[in-house]
């Protein structure tokens, strides 16, 4: 996302209140329909991450017509920015270009827009004029502003003004032709900003009580500055992307079992729809069902292991849980493949595929299968 895999113990008031007006935001739709998946955004941080591609998918409130962008990770599902996510992004590298700020202070202004408002333009429910302006969602933290969640109350500009993310970038950088001068300081206003670790310069300017919080974006903010820069040619994402060869099967595998899995192959690459139940229009729960049905096993449409048995030895086709959310109920099910692999329609970023199980956590299995 996706989300999210920003858990707090302690926070100031300000970034509470941030996160947990992100995450009712994303959460509250989820919630409606079956528990699945998550976004990909903040699936994780991409220290390792390698060279972004274009992706059609989506997944900001308001979806664009245009490529959003896809950044591979080491150890999980891909970091996946919308079009409109993407329009941001490319709103600060060009006013950093123009102002000729070098590609590591184009990363710091990436990583303090992703904590801060994931790239996305928030409007306020605190300062309802703001709800005229374009946005991408709402937040409600003090009168806190746009791309950067900077406030009109503390001389960072206009409510206007703060609504455009070229101006926050321009804001964000300042110097002595920004529009604010210097007072509040942006990052060409810092003395020796460039020895500075990234997430330290970031919350020099932002004022975090936790400045580790913008330092986990720095593998992704590389990724985005090295594709967006300059205009650069970015490939569009393989469509089989991280969909690995289905692991050997076991030869005395029961013929159920391998219809399962031949079902579950059928399913790769559909479109993750939230409560979806169409073929390849489907949430993970609607994936599972559907797959099941085809070999002959009716399902529930959620909560599909109650109808299971616990297993700590699984065998391919038996159900994978994932993502703990209260006793004895799971946020996210698929199929296990063997071999540590597993089916499922993952989340809107990267749709149906076959992946690691480590991907997601918290991790069990139940057997629906009984026949050999």
């Amino acid at each position: 996302m996706a989300v999210p895999a920003l858990v707090l113990a302690a926070i100031k008031r300000r970034a509470l209140l941030r996160l947990v007006a992100y995450v009712a935001g994303v959460m509250v739709p989820v919630l409606a329909v079956a528990m699945c998946g998550g976004l990909a955004l903040v699936a994780s941080a991409a220290q390792g991450s390698t060279t972004a591609c274009l992706t059609t998918a989506s997944t900001a409130a308001k979806p664009g017509t245009g490529s959003g962008l896809s950044i591979p990770t080491t150890s999980g599902p891909p970091t996946v920015l919308s079009t409109a996510q993407v329009t941001v992004a490319r709103d600060y590298i060009g006013v950093g270009n123009s102002l000729g700020v070098p590609d590591a202070g184009q990363e710091i202004a990436i990583m303090m827009s992703l904590q801060e408002s994931g790239l996305r333009i928030l409007a306020n429910t605190s300062v309802p004029d703001s709800m005229a302006y374009p946005h991408d969602g709402v937040g409600t933290d003090h009168d806190s502003l746009g791309t950067a969640q900077q406030r009109p109350s503390t001389g960072w500009g206009s409510e206007a003004e703060l609504m455009n993310p070229v101006y926050d970038a321009q804001a964000f950088f300042d110097g002595p032709n920004g529009p604010n001068h210097g007072s509040p300081r942006g990052l060409l206003d810092i003395p020796g900003w460039e020895s500075m670790s990234k997430g330290s310069a970031a919350q020099a300017i932002q004022a975090s009580a936790f400045p580790e919080l913008y330092a986990q974006w720095e593998g992704e903010a590389h990724a985005i500055v090295a594709a967006l820069k300059s205009g650069a040619d970015v490939k569009n994402c393989d469509a089989d992307k991280g969909n690995a060869s289905i692991p050997p099967l076991p030869g005395n595998l029961s013929k159920l079992r391998r219809d399962v899995i031949q079902y579950a192959q059928e399913g790769v690459g559909g479109t993750y729809v939230w409560g979806g139940t169409a073929f390849k229009a489907w949430d993970c729960s609607g994936y599972v069902q559907w797959v099941y049905s085809q070999a002959g096993i009716q399902l529930p449409r959620t909560e599909q292991w109650l109808t299971g048995t616990p297993t700590t030895t699984p065998q391919p086709g038996d159900l994978v849980v994932q993502n703990p959310d209260g006793p004895n109920h799971w946020g996210h099910v698929g199929i296990y493949a063997g071999n540590g692999m597993m089916f499922s329609a993952l989340n809107p970023a990267v749709g149906t595929l076959l992946h690691p199980v480590a991907w997601n956590s918290g991790t069990q299995y139940f057997v629906l299968i009984t026949k050999i």
